[in-house]
């Protein structure tokens, strides 16, 4: 202990952690690093292959190989009422008892104009994946946590409930219309039921919500087919984190106790500039910086601005640009 300990938060070694998303990037990290802390992991993605992969990779990482396990459960998260089945599975195999922690972080990222074709399809697409495959999760992993019979009283070790949002959720660019709506649904989700858990005081739940920025995965290559061209100029100087930098920082985070999990300084900042009702980590750095950060938006949306009327002007109206496929 002492005066610069820091106590840890969310303890992993000998709980059983569910993740989604976690056959390929930030998901997969997570799982993989979540095991090198003595955790049991539950990886539920569509792919089996990909999941079999992962799998290898994620028991490979144990911290007490004889005594942590590992398994995966197959699923669609974008499926009505996916996450009943997929819990179900989860508490057979772990003897009857609910993962200790669920982290969502399947999702998917369709960048189109808001007046491409495909824009309002992509849209609904987008909020099946990442707004109601965590949404269906979380009801689901809360209806079983926040059960009387499951009362542990108010110092009991509290479950862990996080979602994964994105920096677009703190600040909008032109050509994400399809994705940025699915991740600040998320933190509207997030904070409602950071106080709705309060409820519950003899169910110890704690909420958290992460925020990523650019993660170099297939993901991120899959997104970039869509991409307009001035969205790739516009984010141009954001720099691409690894998966395992990401999943890396966002434990700390979690660790940590935050709620609003940051991964990088920008998102950093971003977070503070956008809070509005939200919890804070530190409620005094946290209104000192939300009365800074708006200066600093003002030069920036004055640049990023001027870039898209220049763009547009150079390359003649939006209409005519080719469509990537």
């Amino acid at each position: 202990m002492g005066l610069f300990s820091a106590k840890n938060h969310m303890p992993v070694e000998g709980r059983t952690v569910l993740l989604t998303g976690a056959s390929e990037g930030m998901g997969r990290s997570a799982a993989i690093q979540l095991s090198q802390k003595g955790a049991n992991v539950i990886l539920v993605s569509r792919n089996v292959g990909r999941l079999e992969e992962a799998l290898v990779d994620v028991r490979a990482a144990a911290k007490n190989p004889s005594t942590q396990r590992f398994t995966y459960i197959s699923a669609d998260v974008s499926e009505h009422d996916y996450a009943a089945a997929v819990l179900a599975e989860a508490i057979a195999w772990n003897g009857g008892r609910s993962p200790d922690i669920v982290w969502c972080v399947a999702g998917m990222s369709t960048p189109l104009l808001w007046t491409d074709d495909d824009s309002m399809a992509a849209a609904r697409r987008n909020m099946d994946v990442n707004y109601f495959g965590s949404a269906e999760m979380s009801r689901a992993i809360l209806r079983e946590w926040l059960a009387p019979e499951n009362s542990t009283g108010p110092k009991g070790e509290p479950k862990h409930l996080v979602f994964t949002a994105s920096m677009l959720a703190l600040f909008a660019i032109l050509g994400y219309g399809p994705y940025t709506p699915t991740k600040w649904a998320l933190r509207g989700l997030a904070d409602t039921l950071t106080m709705e858990v309060n409820y519950y005081p003899d169910n110890p739940v704690k909420v958290h919500i992460v925020y990523p920025g650019t993660i170099v995965s297939p993901g991120y290559e899959r997104e970039n087919q869509t991409k307009p061209d001035i969205t790739v100029e516009l984010e141009k100087d954001e720099p691409a984190e690894s998966p395992d930098t990401v999943a890396r920082r966002a434990i700390a985070g979690l660790e940590a106790g935050k709620y609003f999990v940051d991964v990088s300084f920008l998102g950093r900042l971003m977070q503070c500039g956008i809070m509005g009702g939200s919890p804070r980590n530190n409620w005094v750095l946290d209104t000192l910086m939300g009365w800074f950060i708006p200066i600093i938006y003002f030069f920036v949306l004055r640049g990023m601005n001027s870039t898209i009327v220049k763009w547009a002007r150079e390359k003649g109206h939006p209409f005519t640009h080719p469509k990537k496929k």
